[in-house]
């Protein structure tokens, strides 16, 4: 109940507080194109069942139809403004209205989608489906240059499920099992921190994984340190090679 009432009373204060920037960014993108300012993604909701998520548009018309969800930096489907409200992560924030239709909370593992997402989850990662997902959690603070990550890949999606889904998965499980009003509220400053000094908030996001007792190898790569390296997402045996080929 408590996480609910946060979530309605941060949503309802966003879209009070910022409603004429997110005019001005639906605007600005409205009027590079003349279309929809909106982009309505189908995602998968808690309890493995579907639900329409909200986003301020950052690509050209048609640009999922391209059947690759992933994203990496020069990506020639992203306008413009797009690279703007992605750089601010502005984009992500009009799924407040997510929150009020009771589909998203403000902090929980980032909604997913079904190919290339959850049809290629565990069992152990459909825990991840146990709660509602959320604009902003760990993964979104540690993976924030998940675009950087993956510039120049071959297989964007391929290399996402390699290098950033086996620790963004572990870290949504960590949240799973100590998930609070409090775990809430520090994602939410860490969160607000990374966006002015990214290192202090890494090494802040290992300090709270460290008082927890996570795992070590997750404390590592949240530091951010070394290179990514190809890993088994939790409850595998093994790494995708292979690229995925949704069924029709």
């Amino acid at each position: 109940m408590a996480k609910r009432l946060f979530d309605l009373a941060f949503a309802i204060a966003f879209l009070v507080v910022l409603s004429p920037l997110l005019v001005a960014a639906l605007f600005a993108v409205w009027l590079q194109d003349r279309h929809s300012p909106v982009y309505a993604a189908k995602r998968v909701a808690r309890g493995n069942s579907d639900f329409t998520m909200y986003k301020i548009r950052s690509m050209r018309i048609d640009a999922d139809k391209s059947g690759v969800n992933s994203t990496g930096d020069g990506d020639t489907r992203v306008t413009r403004v797009g690279r703007l409200v992605r750089k601010t992560k502005f984009d992500e924030f009009l799924q407040c209205v997510n929150i009020l239709k009771g589909d998203m909370s403000v902090v929980g593992p980032r909604p997913n989608t079904r190919a290339w997402g959850v049809d290629l989850y565990t069992a152990e990662e459909m825990r991840l489906l146990s709660v509602r997902p959320g604009i902003t959690d760990l993964a979104s603070i540690v993976f924030s240059d998940e675009a950087a990550i993956l510039k120049g890949a071959d297989h964007p999606d391929l290399a996402y499920n390699q290098l950033i889904r086996p620790w963004k998965s572990r870290l949504g499980l960590f949240y799973i099992d100590h998930m609070s009003l409090g775990m809430d509220l520090r994602i939410c400053m860490l969160t607000l921190g990374a966006l002015t000094n990214k290192r202090r908030t890494l090494d802040a996001v290992v300090s709270l994984l460290e008082r927890y007792g996570a795992d070590p190898d997750l404390i590592s790569v949240c530091r951010r340190e070394r290179d990514l390296t190809p890993t088994a997402p939790p409850g595998a045996q093994s790494i995708q090679t292979e690229a995925y080929e949704p069924a029709i």
